[in-house]
């Protein structure tokens, strides 16, 4: 995937751009991913949060004490509710792009599947992808 890449909601009032290419695609299987994403886990493109520009609008956060202790917080669409963007306290220097807001996801390979602790027993999860339990160190 070349940078730069695009995305934004399903009505359009949020528009965003990230400069540099993904450091990766992961699979998060935490109870935080399954609630926001309304499945058993949420696959983001990892990048530098000083290469993520909203373009247009202003994304909505809802944070919360995480499995972890550390604060996760999801930013979301107050208008159409599309879930847009994920991070957490640990890791502040990068973000997880949600690949549904994607313009177009169809590079996007997931590369890892992390929480696999709190994965639904029901979860298909690639036998080829390394499982991290917990939160990865980025």
């Amino acid at each position: 995937m070349a940078a730069p890449f695009t995305g934004g909601c399903a009505c359009g009032a949020i528009r965003y751009e990230s400069a540099t290419e993904p450091l990766m695609v992961v699979n998060c299987h935490c109870r935080d991913c399954q609630r926001s994403s309304g499945a058993g886990s949420s696959t983001g493109v990892v990048v530098p949060a000083a290469s993520l520009t909203v373009l247009k609008g202003t994304p909505k956060y809802y944070r919360v004490t995480a499995e972890s202790g550390n604060t996760a917080q999801r930013g979301f669409c107050s208008d159409c509710g599309s879930p847009l963007f994920a991070g957490n306290s640990n890791n502040p220097h990068v973000v997880a792009i949600k690949i549904g807001s994607l313009d177009d996801p169809s590079w996007c390979k997931p590369l890892i599947d992390i929480w696999t602790q709190s994965a639904q027993p029901w979860e298909y999860m690639d036998p080829d992808l390394p499982k991290i339990p917990t939160q990865p160190q980025m």
